[in-house]
C-alpha cells in the first residue's frame, strides 16, 4: 500500500520540476533558494493531508497468458514480493489476484493468475500492486452485515462479521452478545478492504470484527475541510466505534491499525472516553512518528530533509492553513509515540517490516526498545508496506494469534 504517494503523481511532477528551478538559482540567490523550499515544504504538506482522488498505475504489464494463467509485469520491489497480492489494472477498472513467481528475468517477473474479478485484463497494459487480496467480506466466506457507526461528523459505513460461536474464547464466555470485539482501522489513502485479511485470526479466536471507514476515507462522511489530521483528527471516529460496539454488548475491545491507522488508534487509545474497554492493540506497519515519515519521503524524492522539517512546520501552524486547506494545524508531538512511550498503558503487539519501503521501522523500533513492558515488537524482512500478511500469512496468523491469548477473559 503506497499510502504516502501523491494523488495521481501530480505534486510529485510539482516537486521535481520546482527542484529543477532550485538547482537553477542556487547559483545565483540564496533568496530564491529559500523561497523554493518554502513553496517545496508547502507542496509536500499540502500533498499529505489532501486524501487522492485516484491511485496511478506505477506497473507495466508486459504479457497476459490466461490459458496458462501467467502474466509477466515489470519487475520491482513490490511485483518481486513472494505471497499472493492484488492487482489492480486500467487505473482500477480491473481486479486480479496474482500469486506464485514463475520466472524472472532482469526486468520482468512473471506470476500465477489466482483469479481475474472484473476488466479485461488481457487488453490491459498498466496495473498497481495491493496487499488487499479481498475486495469484499463476502469472498471470506463468513456471515456478514453492513452498518452505520454514528460519528461525530456523521453516520459512517462499517462491516460487522461476527465472531466464530464455536471458538474457544467465544464458547467459553457466557450465552448472549459476543463480549470481545476487534474494530479494524485501515491506513492512508484505502479503505476497509485493507483489513480483511485480518478477519479470519481475529474470527477463530472468538473476536466480532468491526472494519470501520473514517472521515475523508471515500466511505465516510468528509470533514468540513477535506483534509486528514494524521491521526490527530480521525480517532473521535473510532472512538464512535468503540461506543458502537459496547452498545453491541462488547466488553473487551482490540484496536488494529494499518500504517496511518495505526496513529489514529494510539490517539482513540489516549483520547477515548472509554479507555477501560480497549483491552489491548495490534499495530500494522504503523506511524509511531510522523517525523521519521515525512522525512522517509523527501529522502525517498530526493529532496533536502529540510523541506521534510518545513512541511511538518506548516502542518503544524496556524499561519499555513491558507496553503494545506487545514481548518486547524496538526499536533505533531502529541502524535509521537516514541516521545509519548509512558503514555501507552494496554500490551501493544507491533508488527513491522525492516523492508518497509514507506513508513520507516526506526519509529517501530525505538517504542518497542523503550517500552518492553508492554510492546511486543515482531521483525519481519523483505516484506513491504502493510504487506507481511501476503509476504508470510502462518507467521503473521499465528504471532496474533498467540498474542490474543494472552489477554484477560472479558467480564
Amino acid at each position: 500500500m503506497q499510502d504516502l504517494q501523491p494523488p495521481n503523481g501530480r505534486h510529485s511532477h510539482v516537486l521535481s520540476a520546482i527542484l529543477g528551478v532550485t538547482g537553477v538559482v542556487v547559483a545565483g540567490s540564496a533568496v530564491a533558494v529559500v523561497s523554493a523550499a518554502a513553496v517545496l515544504s508547502a507542496v509536500m504538506a499540502k500533498t499529505i493531508v489532501t486524501p487522492p482522488l485516484a491511485r496511478g498505475d506505477d506497473t507495466r504489464v508486459v504479457a497476459v497468458d490466461l490459458p496458462s494463467a501467467t502474466i509477466t509485469l515489470q519487475r520491482h520491489r513490490d511485483s518481486v514480493l513472494p505471497g499472493d497480492y492484488s492487482f489492480f489494472f486500467s487505473g482500477g477498472t480491473g481486479h486480479a489476484r496474482v500469486g506464485e513467481i514463475i520466472a524472472r528475468t532482469a526486468t520482468t517477473v512473471t506470476r500465477r493468475i489466482l483469479a481475474v474479478d472484473y476488466g479485461d485484463l488481457k487488453a490491459t497494459r498498466r496495473g498497481r500492486f495491493s496487499g488487499w487480496l479481498y475486495q469484499s467480506p463476502a469472498d471470506l466466506g463468513f456471515d456478514w452485515t453492513e452498518v452505520t457507526v454514528p460519528t461525530p461528523v456523521g453516520p459512517a459505513p462499517a462491516w460487522l462479521i461476527p465472531a466464530d460461536a464455536g471458538a474457544p474464547a467465544e464458547s467459553a464466555a457466557s450465552a448472549g452478545p459476543a463480549k470481545r470485539w476487534v474494530i479494524q482501522v485501515h491506513g492512508r489513502a484505502v479503505r476497509r478492504e485493507e483489513a480483511l485479511r485480518a478477519v479470519p485470526v481475529f474470527r477463530a479466536a472468538g473476536y466480532t470484527s468491526l472494519l470501520v471507514s473514517y472521515r475523508n476515507d471515500g466511505d465516510a462522511p468528509a470533514s468540513a475541510d477535506g483534509r486528514y489530521g494524521l491521526g490527530d483528527t480521525e480517532w473521535p471516529d473510532v472512538d464512535a466505534a468503540v461506543d458502537f460496539a459496547a452498545a453491541q454488548g462488547a466488553t473487551s475491545i482490540v484496536l488494529m491499525g494499518w500504517s496511518m491507522g495505526g496513529a489514529v488508534v494510539l490517539q482513540t487509545l489516549t483520547r477515548s472516553a472509554h479507555p477501560h474497554l480497549i483491552t489491548g492493540v495490534v499495530l500494522e506497519s504503523p506511524v509511531i512518528d510522523w517525523a521519521d515519515v515525512v522525512r522517509a519521503q523527501a529522502i525517498d524524492r530526493r529532496l533536502p530533509t529540510l523541506i521534510a522539517r518545513g512541511a511538518v512546520a506548516a502542518m503544524g501552524a496556524h499561519w499555513a492553513r491558507w496553503l494545506t486547506g487545514q481548518a486547524e494545524p496538526i499536533d505533531f508531538k502529541r502524535l509521537d509515540f516514541v516521545a509519548r512511550a509512558c503514555d501507552l498503558h494496554r500490551p501493544i503487539l507491533l508488527l513491522h517490516s525492516d523492508d518497509d519501503g514507506f513508513v520507516p521501522v526506526t519509529g517501530s523500533r525505538r517504542l518497542a526498545k523503550l517500552r518492553p513492558d508492554t510492546v511486543t515488537f515482531v521483525a519481519f524482512s523483505e516484506a513491504r508496506h502493510t504487506k507481511l500478511w501476503n509476504y508470510d500469512p502462518d507467521r503473521w496468523n499465528a504471532e496474533i494469534a498467540a498474542w490474543l491469548a494472552t489477554l484477560p477473559n472479558p467480564k
